[in-house]
């Protein structure tokens, strides 16, 4: 499975691994893909302490790490971050905090320690992120970045690759993953819509032969329903260099998720998923519940757009983490996940996993291979 990225990275197979959780980090880029730090939720001071740990236990193997710059949010422009959330927390209406707050308690979720009710701003503008980004580039195993939401900023780009790293993008849209393209960018992310997080609408197996054709050869990740090897030949046989994949790392040993979320997690079905502004202000597919019905509704508050629906809700994003078995918390839980989380029901080790992958590859290519007549 050796190719472009494979050789420029270091890594045996082409499996990118998204993830919160620092131990799958490591343990992926052990088993010879690459794990990818999700950085937004951290402050630059606990994404340092974070890295700290993974360099000491990765030895000479490579990570990366995402960040989240949306090409549009709101309270865009130049100004520090204190400045910034002080502008953005007067757009918030006291209705939404008063919701959100509402919903927490009647699900019995406990209150977070220190009575606080608000995690911040978080990494979701530039102003934040950008300190994520400069941890992240004093790490010499870090070998590429990758930015969540749009184009990165020009700026970013060229500081990045000036560093000798690869940076990349997501996108769910042709004309997305095209503007990657053009700004430069080492490889682009394409996402269907049946993918964790923040998705667009259009199905992988339309749109993956859509964007490889778009951007010629630039190498291209598929995303968005990736769960077995079947799947990664799936990729490969459109053209994709590699699979970037996400909800199938929620479950597995190393995961920090608490084990009543990785029940949810493992009790879901492929239809069990909604795409919901309800907790980020940007469609994100994760499991559907009483949350993301409520927000739904005609007589309760529209979600805000990002960042100002995050900062609405991450407290209620660490309260239903950090307290996920209390009360009837999984009724209002934040559990972003993919379709494919149907097809996910048991905890595996992350070598365990990795070595499933490579051998239904193998199977679907000699399986594919088998139908060709004799030459």
């Amino acid at each position: 499975m050796k190719n472009v990225l494979c050789e420029r990275l270091g890594i045996d197979y082409p499996i990118f691994a998204f993830t919160h959780c620092r131990d799958v980090v490591v343990a992926v880029s052990k088993a010879g893909g690459i794990g990818v730090l999700g950085a937004v939720g951290f402050s630059p001071e606990q994404l340092k302490e974070e890295l700290d740990w993974i360099d000491e236990q990765i030895g000479d193997y490579p990570y990366g790490v995402d960040i989240v710059i949306p090409q549009k949010y709101e309270g865009m422009g130049d100004m520090s971050p204190e400045e910034l959330e002080k502008q953005l927390w007067d757009m918030v209406p006291q209705e939404h905090i008063d919701f959100a707050q509402k919903l927490l308690a009647d699900a019995g979720v406990p209150e977070w320690p220190d009575g606080t009710t608000s995690m911040g701003l978080m990494g979701w503008t530039e102003a934040t992120a950008t300190p994520l980004l400069e941890e992240a580039l004093t790490r010499p195993r870090c070998r590429l970045i990758a930015n969540a939401l749009g184009t990165p900023p020009a700026d970013k780009i060229k500081r990045v690759q000036d560093s000798g790293r690869l940076i990349g993008a997501l996108c769910g849209k042709v004309k997305q993953a095209v503007a990657h393209k053009e700004a430069g960018l080492d490889f682009v992310v394409g996402q269907g819509g049946e993918g964790g997080g923040h998705t667009g609408e259009i199905g992988s197996i339309v749109l993956w032969p859509q964007m490889i054709d778009a951007i010629g050869d630039t190498p291209f990740l598929a995303a968005g329903g990736v769960g077995n090897g079947r799947q990664i030949a799936a990729a490969l046989a459109m053209g994709a260099a590699g699979v970037w994949t996400g909800s199938l790392w929620l479950t597995v040993e190393e995961a920090h998720t608490q084990p009543a979320q990785k029940e949810s997690l493992l009790a879901a079905g492929s239809g069990d998923t909604v795409r919901s502004r309800s907790w980020t202000g940007k469609t994100c597919r994760m499991v559907r519940n009483d949350w993301t019905e409520a927000w739904e509704r005609p007589d309760t508050p529209d979600p805000l757009g990002m960042p100002l629906q995050g900062m609405v809700t991450s407290d209620g994003m660490r309260r239903t983490s950090t307290y996920a078995d209390k009360g009837n918390c999984q009724s209002v839980a934040f559990n972003p996940c993919g379709q494919v989380i149907g097809q996910i029901k048991q905890v595996e080790s992350c070598r365990g996993v990795m070595q499933r992958l490579l051998e239904e590859y193998v199977e679907a290519v000699d399986s594919a291979a088998s139908m060709l007549p004799d030459s």
